[in-house]
């Protein structure tokens, strides 16, 4: 099995932020580098090593989402993506088919999360309150049931170390605005509406997603970070979809299921996977590649 890149390291550029995944650098005074790295997280913990060619597939799968969706809403990737002005030969064999030169914009503090079916927190606070996000849903309805109608479950993106929580939309109203609150949430349902006919044509069902949104500085909405991918989203293979019980994904839950059978209190240090379950990850996100890109 290949190494992975865990961390990308561009001294040439200045570096402004590591996260989960992406690493972070300023490129001038109007754009960033984004290098997706091979890290995966669980829980809000990155675990210590990397899933080999899992930032590649990330890359690939929101390039292709927003190049889809370009006709609806603008999106931070810049025109030009050349990178040999600006790095050394040894940075650029790092940035292979995981960076994308984007355009410096004000990120908003909304994450905007669309779900088709109830599963995860949504199923959680449907369970106790019968509603999700101040949503109320029909009752009897069970584990990953779809639900009548895709609804918009938006949460606060809280600062580091934080877990992100559920908000409703009049919160989103008070955080970025109601004009702006609207244009999010319509585009976040019509976004999701697209992409999960278009996949469901290709035997994969997108049980909810997250999308996020920047602005320039005439205020207009861009979408931005990652799009669709198998960290964002819940895919799961059509064909072996039951209502009543969690169904096997194309995501990182199998990483998570696995977790959940250790003893482990879900803070970092993360444990160390099997390299069974690093091949089984890996595999898994370079399907959901091929089914939802390929012919």
């Amino acid at each position: 099995m290949e190494e992975g890149l865990y961390e990308s390291r561009i001294d040439s550029l200045p570096l402004i932020h590591r996260g989960k995944v992406r690493d972070l650098y300023a490129l001038g005074p109007d754009h960033l580098l984004i290098v997706t790295a091979d890290r995966l997280s669980a829980f809000d913990v990155v675990l210590p090593q990397p899933v080999p060619g899992k930032g590649a597939v990330l890359t690939a799968l929101t390039e292709f989402w927003m190049r889809r969706f370009s006709p609806r809403i603008p999106n931070h990737l810049a025109a030009d993506q050349s990178l040999e002005p600006y790095l050394r030969p040894d940075e650029l064999r790092q940035c292979a088919g995981r960076a994308a030169v984007v355009r410096k914009l004000r990120a908003l503090p909304v994450e905007a999360v669309a779900r088709g079916y109830l599963i995860g927190s949504g199923w959680k606070d449907y369970q106790a309150t019968g509603s999700v996000c101040g949503i109320r849903l029909p009752p009897g309805l069970r584990l990953a049931d779809k639900l009548p109608e895709p609804i918009f479950t938006p949460a606060f993106k809280a600062p580091k170390g934080e877990h992100d929580a559920n908000i409703t939309q009049a919160e989103v109203e008070r955080l970025i605005g109601p004009q702006l609150a609207a244009q999010v949430r319509e585009i976040t349902l019509a976004l999701y509406r697209e992409a999960a006919e278009y996949a469901a044509q290709r035997g994969i069902l997108i049980a909810d997603t997250k999308f996020e949104f920047g602005v320039d500085e005439e205020n207009r909405l861009y979408l931005i970070d990652e799009v669709l991918t198998p960290d964002s989203s819940r895919f799961w293979p059509a064909a072996a979809y039951r209502p009543g019980v969690s169904p096997p994904s194309f995501d990182k839950q199998y990483v998570r299921d696995y977790l959940e059978t250790l003893d482990w209190n879900k803070r970092a240090p993360g444990p160390r996977l099997p390299p069974e379950v690093i091949a089984k990850t890996a595999e898994k996100y370079r399907e959901a590649l091929r089914l939802l890109t390929s012919g």
